[in-house]
Formats: C-alpha cells, structure tokens, sequence
C-alpha cells in the first residue's frame, strides 16, 4: 500500500486539522499515511476515529515557523515534523510528502533531504487554475524568481507529463505567459524560450496572455515563479473579491435576495470549482519523491485532497516518468 507522509506541525491550523485530513484521507479514500509530529497529541486526536488503523505515528516535535530561515532550519532542526516526513520519503518508507507549512522549508526540505532528479536543474511548484474548460496547470509559482531559458523548458516538459499521467490530460497543450501573443513578443528571456519550446517536442500553442488562463487556452501555462506567484494571489484574490461583491449585492435588497436564491444552487457549484481546498496542493516537480505543497490556511478537506493528490501521483509513477523522460533528452 502506498503510505504518505504528512507533516502534522505545518500549517496555521495545525495539528488538529492536518491530522483530521489525514483521518477522512483514510476512510473515504482508504490512503494510508505516516503522521509527523508530537505522537502524543496526534494519538490523542486520532483515537478510537474511523480510519486510525490505517495510520502510523512518528515523533518528531519540533516545527518549522514560517518565519524561520529555510535553509537553516532544514539543517538544524532534524527533529522537525517536516524534515521527518522528507527522511521518510527518501528512506523509501513513504512515497510522498505533505506539508502545509513554509513553503520555502518545503522546498529546502525536499531538495536537501529527498534531493533532486538526475538533470533537474530547478524544481518548479506548480498549481492548478479552474478555467472554463476545465483546469491549467502553472509551472512555476514561486520557487524559482529567476529563471534562464533551460528552467522553463524543464518545467514544461515536466509539468507536461504531470498534466498527462496525473490529470489524464491527452497531449497536454502548453502556453508561454506573455504580453503578447506574437512570437516576437516578450522580454528576452520569453523571446528565447519560445523558440526553445518550439523545438521541445512538446504540444506547444505559442504565447499566451493573462485573460487567456480562465479560458483554458493551454492546459499548462509555463512562467517564472516571480510573475507565476503574483498570478496565483492575483487570482486567489479575484475569486474572494468576485463573491464578496455578489454576497453585497444579493444581500442589498427583497428582490435581490428573491434572485439570489433562484441561482444559489449555480453559484454554490462555481464557488466549489474556485475552492482551492478541492485541489488540495501544488506538487513540487523535479524532485526524487512525490512532495504536495498545501496552502497555508489548509483545513481538514483540503489535507485530505492534498493527500489524495499525492497518493495519485505516486500511483502513477508521476517520478519515474520525469526521470525516464529527462534521461531520453539526454541521449
């Protein structure tokens, strides 16, 4: 059975949320998980609760803040929740990781401790968008603020496959984030990965541009992390500001109410396609485990989706494919 390692001290509602994802991870979906942290609480939260059985416990009771120096807690704190959950993984006991915590300990964690695919040159955090079609997959949304030509060809392809063998996208489309859609558009760097990207073997479209991302354009939308992060918080932002505006509104008046519940059925659907909680966490490619980047402020619901992410990407061999593929280009 595939076993996921879940950092229990990671996230601003830690541990009894962490540890409540956990728990419906294993009686709605039956996902095995190894939890990190102080074992007496997390036994104390877990006993006699449906789907404990399917649960192991390991001490580790240090935490990592989220204002702590990355690196330097990686190194120091070994006997941090999230090291712990990263030694699993790279010990093989666990085939993924998941953590709500620091994303940049998440990612000093999973390059120091798990270490990075052969060839990888940048591990990129992705995320998913909700679009009209569907979901766009965003490579990279913050782990990389600056990037040369060859990063954003890699996250490309790997994200390409992610999109492929996790989404069950058929020949993922990938876009450029551009201002333009011309090839000739862009600063230097966006004008040299095109041309790369059009050599890449990969199912290219060309630029894209912002408005084009909730259209589902391109299943995978390729940028630096700098301008990828400001997309994501520029659209996590949207989506609260667009439903605050509508609860004012429909709230304003009889007869706005009156309209509000004719299309509440409707909006509770759009407000679940916009719920983050319902993708659970942004996957860290390029490096040698599975390794779930969850939000923050994740609850029990987006822990267990987190989970479920995680344990579907092992399943699917997300790390071997990479591997196998950046090897292939290599020859």
């Amino acid at each position: 059975m595939v076993k996921i390692a879940v950092d229990s001290l990671g996230g601003d509602f830690a541990p009894e949320q962490i540890v409540e994802g956990a728990l419906q991870a294993a009686e709605m979906h039956g996902i095995s998980s190894i939890l990190t942290g102080d074992e007496r609480r997390i036994r104390e939260l877990i006993a006699g609760r449906p789907g404990s059985e399917l649960l192991e416990v390991v001490h580790a009771p240090e935490s990592i803040g989220m204002h702590e120096s990355p690196v330097e807690a990686v190194r120091h704190k070994k006997n941090s929740s999230l090291v712990a959950a990263a030694q699993l993984v790279k010990e093989g006991k666990a085939a993924g990781l998941v953590s709500a915590g620091s994303t940049g300990a998440m990612l000093a964690a999973s390059l120091f401790v798990i270490g990075r695919i052969k060839g990888v040159e940048r591990p990129a955090i992705t995320s998913l968008m909700p679009t009209l079609q569907g979901v766009s997959l965003i490579a990279d949304v913050g782990a990389n603020v600056d990037c040369r030509p060859s990063h954003l060809v890699q996250f490309a392809h790997m994200a390409s496959i992610y999109a492929e063998h996790v989404l069950q996208i058929h020949r993922p489309k990938v876009g450029l984030l551009n201002i333009g859609e011309e090839p000739g558009k862009g600063n230097a760097l966006a004008k040299e990965v095109y041309e790369l990207l059009s050599q890449s073997g990969l199912n290219f479209i060309g630029n894209i541009e912002g408005r084009d991302i909730p259209k589902g354009h391109a299943d995978v939308v390729i940028c630096d992390g700098f301008v990828g992060n400001v997309v994501l918080k520029f659209a996590e932002g949207l989506g609260t500001a667009l439903f605050d505006m509508l609860k004012a509104e429909f709230t304003s008046s009889l007869v706005s109410s009156l309209g509000a519940l004719m299309l509440k059925p409707g909006l509770k659907k759009i407000k679940k396609r916009m719920d983050y909680t319902e993708y659970g966490g942004a996957p860290l490619l390029g490096v040698k485990g599975v390794a779930i980047v969850a939000h923050g402020s994740s609850n029990a619901k987006a822990v267990r989706n987190a989970i479920r992410v995680a344990r579907d990407a092992a399943e699917n061999n997300m790390v071997s494919t990479i591997e196998a593929a950046l090897a292939a280009g290599e020859k």
